[in-house]
């Protein structure tokens, strides 16, 4: 509830007009037994007066229980769904602030899991709150006191049957409150597996792994159905259970009340009214159970959203705007863990790079190419020492000025639905024409986009899968261009390329981007042999820092990789 509790703060009205027409509405419903048993007195007597005004005040009872319901349901779907919204919102805006870091420790899919379907269960949780919840609590104190009232010789069946009541829905809860626990958790799974499923589509279809997709499919789904089985089974002994105990207690009112009729002949208008309130708590108990069960599982809810909302970004930014910064790059004894690891990536990693300069990034798979561009462009941070960007540690820039300096393109491109202008607009949102065409054009992504029909407002579809590979990193590299960043990360960002095409970028790299400083890492050498200088990287350790040249001559793991290269060259040109 503390989470739930500064949103119902922000609808006081909607909140306070809900449940002064739940009480109106209760009112209404409590008190027509009442009136029918005056009725029923009233036609034993033959008093057609009576009669007559008591059935104005029931249908104006009725009336008002009417307009109270509608109000309510109004002002509670207002409340739930602004609730929601609201939730949603900040969910959401909560994920944006996390580091890379964070959002892996979550994971994108359970995540999304969080913003959709624990939200849905916190919004049905609160339009049951001011419709049901509210209402339970006065209809059942008040059924029972007037109950008592009406025939108050009977109070021990209503004390019994409210223990049993109480017992089963008790026992209920606490079975359910693990099983909705599980569910949440076996959601997660299946909605993992089918967004791997669906992500990794191309893989499955190549190696026909459908078989062992839809399995491991089944196995998560089958699960998920066990555990809703579980809660389906519990409900269906539930309602029986209630209803036997209600029967039972009706049962033996009549009894008894038909034992002392001719000396109690009152007790025949009074009977119907007792039962009328013996049904109203039996049902305020019984969406008091379901209400009960239902707000387990959204209080679960609630926790997983709780969780996020209270998580604290492990990277933050310091406030203020100072512009892009220099393309000098200093690393200063970095080593670097990932969350989970025994062994750093990163060992003790010391360079310079000087603005302007190209260097390229070498080593085996594994070595910690691809973490290192990642401390430049502060997707984690070092442990021990320190990234400078422009003479200044990474972590006094604030996140603007960083992201105005570095541009980073990955291997595997992601570009957003919608068009490839509005693509390249996230970096620079005041794009024109002229700037596209000049970042195509070094991408030699212009060959394939003025063929299409919109040019640069052609769809981008879901997932790009209107593009090939080649096309996708083209475009990528095309939008780390198009703001001229200080700093240009390229992480293996060629490797779809063909040999031709990846040479045509470089050189317009090296011809439009003189002043920018560009880190190439490239698992093919011929990617970096122009480089001013590479970087060699060996578990995580910098293990030769110089020309191609100077490499070939005194490096045995270039020459390795060299020669390695070499060889598949000359295999594959025989």
């Amino acid at each position: 509830m503390k989470v739930l509790m500064p949103y119902l703060k922000r609808y006081r009205k909607d909140v306070y007009i809900a449940l002064i027409s739940i009480v109106a509405l209760v009112f209404a419903t409590l008190w027509q037994p009442r009136l029918l048993q005056v009725v029923m007195n009233a036609i034993l007597k033959g008093d057609k007066a009576t009669i007559f005004q008591q059935g104005i005040f029931l249908i104006g009872l009725a009336v008002i229980g009417i307009i109270a319901g509608i109000i309510n349901t109004i002002y509670s779907a207002r409340l739930a769904l602004g609730v929601a919204t609201d939730l949603r919102s900040d969910l959401y805006n909560q994920v944006q602030s996390f580091a890379y870091a964070d959002v892996e420790k979550f994971s994108a899919s359970n995540l999304a899991v969080r913003m959709t379907n624990d939200i849905n269960q916190v919004q049905q949780i609160v339009m049951a709150g001011f419709q049901q919840i509210s209402r339970i609590p006065l209809l059942f104190l008040g059924a029972f006191i007037l109950a008592m009232v009406t025939m108050p010789q009977q109070w021990w069946i209503l004390v019994g049957m409210m223990i049993i009541v109480f017992a089963v829905t008790w026992y209920s809860y606490q079975k359910m409150s693990d099983y909705f626990t599980q569910t949440q958790e076996d959601i997660d799974d299946v909605n993992t597996v089918a967004r791997e499923n669906l992500m990794g589509i191309r893989v499955v279809k190549s190696f026909v792994q459908e078989p062992n997709e839809i399995s491991k499919f089944s196995k998560a789904s089958d699960r998920l159905t066990g555990v809703t089985a579980k809660i389906g089974y519990n409900f269906a002994i539930l309602m029986p259970a209630y209803f036997l105990t209600a029967n039972i207690a009706v049962v033996l009112s009549v009894y008894l009340v038909g034992q002392n009729l001719t000396t109690h002949p009152t007790y025949l208008a009074a009977i119907t009214s007792f039962i009328s309130y013996v049904m109203q708590i039996l049902f305020a108990v019984i969406n008091g159970g379901f209400l009960m069960i239902a707000a387990s599982r959204a209080n679960i809810s609630l926790g997983r959203i709780g969780e996020v909302l209270k998580a604290k970004p492990s990277m933050t930014y310091v406030k203020g705007d100072r512009g892009p910064v220099e393309g000098d790059v200093e690393f200063d004894h970095v080593t670097f863990t990932y969350p989970g690891d025994d062994a750093p990536t990163l060992k003790d990693i010391n360079f310079k790079v000087k603005a302007g300069e190209m260097i390229g990034v070498v080593g085996a798979t594994g070595s910690g190419k691809t973490t290192l561009a990642q401390m430049i462009a502060r997707l984690y941070d070092p442990d021990e020492g320190s990234v400078k960007v422009g003479d200044t540690d990474v972590r006094q820039l604030p996140e603007k000025s960083l992201l105005e300096t570095v541009a980073y393109v990955l291997q595997r491109s992601t570009l957003f639905s919608g068009t490839i202008s509005a693509n390249l607009r996230q970096v620079k949102a005041d794009a024109t024409s002229n700037q596209m065409q000049w970042a195509a054009g070094i991408a030699q992504a212009s060959e394939f986009i003025e063929r299409l029909p919109l040019t640069y407002d052609a769809p981008v579809e879901e997932r790009s899968s209107n593009f090939s590979g080649g096309q996708k990193q083209r475009l990528s590299i095309t939008r780390g261009v198009i703001a001229e960043p200080k700093i240009l990360i390229l992480d293996d960002a060629t490797s779809a390329l063909d040999a031709k095409s990846e040479k045509l970028v470089q050189e317009a790299l090296d011809k439009d981007l003189t002043k920018t400083t560009t880190i190439v890492i490239a698992e093919k050498i011929s990617s970096i042999m122009r480089a001013d200088r590479i970087l060699v990287l060996d578990d995580g350790r910098i293990v030769g820092n110089g020309t191609h040249q100077e490499l070939v001559a005194n490096n045995a793991v270039y020459q390795q990789i060299y020669q390695t290269q070499k060889a598949k060259e000359g295999v594959n040109h025989g």
